[in-house]
């Protein structure tokens, strides 16, 4: 036994002796480490203070022109305030019961449930119809894309000024097409009848907008590869089949998007009504942000417009968080995942 491990001993001395950087080789590997850590941490530093070099003006602007504004507003909306002097008139959150009791406001939200309605159930597929048609191999598409779209590029007061001589009772080009064609009967106030006006402002927003819509449609259509058409169709799937297994489920982030910005439009929506009917008649045509222009600035009622504003804010707000939370959740989960992925 002394004999066996004096030659072990022996053995392990030898071998450490014979290796001398076997048991060195972790000195100069943590003493390079350091200089590495050093550099990178130099790294994120430098590309932290070039971001916030960056980010601090837009950041300053944002801060100026949006978040000092509506900080602002939601001060006044506790005061009864004319708009001149400094607001010292508090009735704490009087209007915003107001809003509660306002039959012109809950008409506003009426009717923008109305138009964000019509907007999904017939704007976008009206649209997505025409993306999808001119995706196809036509002779003349790109003329017939730049006219679809070129209603968009018009400005809102153009485009009001247009119709309302188009659609003006008895003169306009409208009444005179349809008694052409004897057609007398069907023509009648358009803007002017509390019936008819927001019908014929809706399709005047049809015109307007749907050509936004529709190059949306198409780029997202000219993503989806033409193989996978061509792979169906050899299988023996129609057109209707491709459409619904294959262009509408590949199409989905992109009608999300859609959905989305026609919703956020809808609740926004002014200088196109106020160029056309100004909210008339009677109200049949008004919208929140006209109800908040109209107290503000013809009545008045500072505090009250600002209430307004505050609501439209939160109603936006709300809207836009539940529908990243519940709509849009897997779109921005798979771009923060690709995102992670290419680092």
């Amino acid at each position: 036994m002394t004999h066996s491990t004096t030659s072990t001993t022996s053995t392990s001395s030898a071998a450490s002796t014979s290796a001398p950087g076997v048991g060195k080789s972790r000195g100069p590997a943590a003493g390079s480490s350091g200089p590495a850590a050093r550099r990178s941490t130099a790294r994120r530093v430098r590309d932290w203070f070039g971001a916030f070099v960056f980010t601090v003006p837009a950041l300053v602007l944002f801060g100026l022109l949006v978040l000092v504004p509506m900080g602002y507003a939601f001060y006044i909306s506790f005061f009864n305030w004319g708009g001149f002097g400094s607001p010292s008139d508090s009735v704490g959150f009087a209007n915003y019961t107001r809003l509660l009791d306002d039959p012109v406001f809950l008409g506003d939200l009426w009717r923008g449930l109305l138009l964000v309605a019509f907007s999904i159930v017939l704007q976008l597929p009206f649209a997505l119809a025409m993306a999808v048609l001119l995706n196809q191999r036509l002779r003349g598409r790109a003329v017939y894309r730049m006219l679809f779209f070129a209603p968009y590029v018009l400005s809102e007061v153009i485009t009001g000024v247009l119709f309302s001589m188009i659609f003006a009772p008895d003169d306009g080009l409208a009444d005179k097409v349809l008694g052409a064609v004897g057609l007398d009967g069907v023509g009648g106030l358009w803007f002017a009848g509390q019936n008819t006006v927001l019908p014929t402002l809706f399709l005047v927003m049809t015109w307007k907008y749907f050509g936004f819509h529709m190059m949306l449609y198409l780029a997202g259509l000219q993503g989806i590869p033409a193989e996978l058409h061509e792979a169906a169709r050899i299988d023996g799937a129609g057109a209707w089949q491709r459409f619904r297994h294959i262009t509408l489920p590949l199409l989905a982030p992109t009608l999300r998007i859609s959905v989305f910005l026609s919703v956020i439009g809808a609740i926004q929506l002014f200088d196109l009504v106020w160029v056309i009917s100004t909210g008339g008649p009677d109200h049949h045509s008004e919208t929140m942000v006209i109800s908040m222009f109209q107290y503000g600035f013809k009545r008045y009622q500072m505090g009250y417009a600002s209430a307004i504003s505050v609501a439209m804010f939160l109603i936006s707000l709300v809207f836009a968080l539940a529908y990243q939370r519940f709509v849009l959740r897997r779109d921005t989960e798979g771009a923060i995942t690709s995102m992670r992925a290419n680092r």
